[in-house]
């Protein structure tokens, strides 16, 4: 094999290599099953396509002959069959497409068992008649690739967004297959031209694959989460809203009367929420939320109850003894904190510059018998009327309302 060729080659081996280093990085820190099966698909299609290349002969030339015309007959079409597999699953399985589902499955069991038929013949075959084995392994092989491409279409057609990106990557697949193939068979009047291209559409194809499953992965992943949020927590901030909230409040209040205690409930209106959107809803304002739920929560400390009133509304409750030098700190931190300036991303990428406009209102209170939306309520009001007021809270600007509210 000439020089320029092994190096050709080599350099296709890196980028798999890589490629799997990154794929084994996310399985370990995300530990999910989607993610060793990228691994595993990586590992055992890189090595078919490294196989199909020659380069283990070249590097270790005391390689058995008869080991090589199994892996070359059977990995290929072994590897189809994990394709088709995985493939079913990233594209949703049976819940999404059952038409798709079912001839993905079908088809990979009818492959790992051509690749199975296929390695047992290469162990029998003379050596004198394995091309002709190799030419039947390269037929069997382009199925995966023609199933890939109408499972794909199919996909985008029901609507899957990263379905056309796929296409593209089986169009990659099919391009490595021919060449690998051709290869193997040294197929005459090709040169290093064709081996170079063939080594680009192979890490194209395992680059636009991996991506592809990065993607998806965290998609299900944050899906995951979500599903696993408490009844009554806000997606973006995972704070407690609603109903959920309520109850959270009105037990604070039962324990603080208890002890004789007062509460402090301190409500932050962002009153331009969605001045960077023209509809609600466009993803900046869950940007935006996520960042002044942190600054509340590191301004409020971990002993105080946090919550979202509604999307513009933070809620916070501080238990104390009595109105103290503390609670009026905390006070404090969260009105010069959270108004603070931020950036956020929009969806051409940009990154646009936000100043919260944010409203305080602070009632305090013996909450003996007291509902906690009225005292919400009451709190936001002041909030919404205090909005743009950047003067330093101070004692004065604390309601202190009695058990019955005003």
């Amino acid at each position: 094999m000439p020089v320029s060729e092994i190096a050709i080659w080599s350099a296709m081996l890196g980028g798999l290599l890589t490629l799997s280093a990154v794929a084994l990085g996310d399985a370990l820190s995300s530990r999910s099953l989607a993610s060793v099966r990228n691994v595993v698909f990586l590992l055992i299609a890189g090595t078919s396509c490294v196989v199909m290349t020659g380069l283990p002969e070249v590097f270790f030339p005391a390689l058995p002959g008869r080991l090589m015309m199994v892996l070359k007959a059977g990995l290929g079409p072994l590897a189809g069959a994990m394709g088709l597999y995985y493939l079913s699953n990233w594209l949703g399985g049976v819940r999404e497409d059952s038409l798709v589902h079912r001839f993905t499955v079908m088809g990979g069991a009818v492959l790992l068992l051509a690749a199975l038929a296929l390695a047992a013949v290469a162990t029998r075959v003379a050596p004198a008649n394995f091309r002709d084995l190799l030419m039947l392994a390269a037929a069997v092989n382009m199925v995966p690739v023609l199933l890939a491409l109408l499972a794909v279409r199919r996909a985008h057609q029901l609507g899957d967004p990263l379905a056309r990106w796929m296409a593209v990557g089986i169009v990659c697949l099919a391009a490595t297959t021919a060449g690998l193939y051709a290869r193997g068979l040294s197929l005459p009047g090709l040169g290093l031209g064709t081996w170079l291209a063939t080594a680009v559409f192979t890490v194209a194809y395992f680059l636009i694959a991996s991506v592809l499953a990065l993607l998806r992965n965290q998609h299900n992943r944050q899906l995951a989460r979500l599903s696993r949020l408490n009844q009554g927590a806000e997606p973006a901030t995972g704070l407690p809203t609603g109903a959920a909230l309520l109850t959270e409040v009105e037990h604070v209040f039962w324990r603080t009367a208890r002890r004789g205690g007062v509460c402090t409930v301190v409500c932050l209106h962002i009153s331009n929420l969605y001045e960077l959107t023209d509809e609600p809803g466009h993803g900046t304002e869950h940007q935006i939320l996520t960042t002044l739920a942190a600054r509340v929560r590191r301004a409020a400390g971990f002993r105080c109850v946090v919550g979202l009133y509604h999307p513009r509304c933070f809620v916070v409750v501080i238990t104390s003894d009595k109105l103290t030098e503390a609670t009026l700190e905390v006070v404090t931190r969260l009105r010069a904190t959270v108004p603070m300036p931020l950036s956020v991303m929009d969806a051409k990428q940009v990154y646009l510059p936000f100043a919260p406009q944010v409203g305080m209102g602070v009632v305090t209170l013996e909450p003996d018998g007291v509902t906690p939306m009225e005292v919400i309520n009451q709190a936001e009001r002041r909030a919404l009327a205090s909005v743009g007021e950047q003067h330093p809270m101070s004692e004065h600007d604390i309601v202190t309302t009695p058990a019955a509210l005003e």
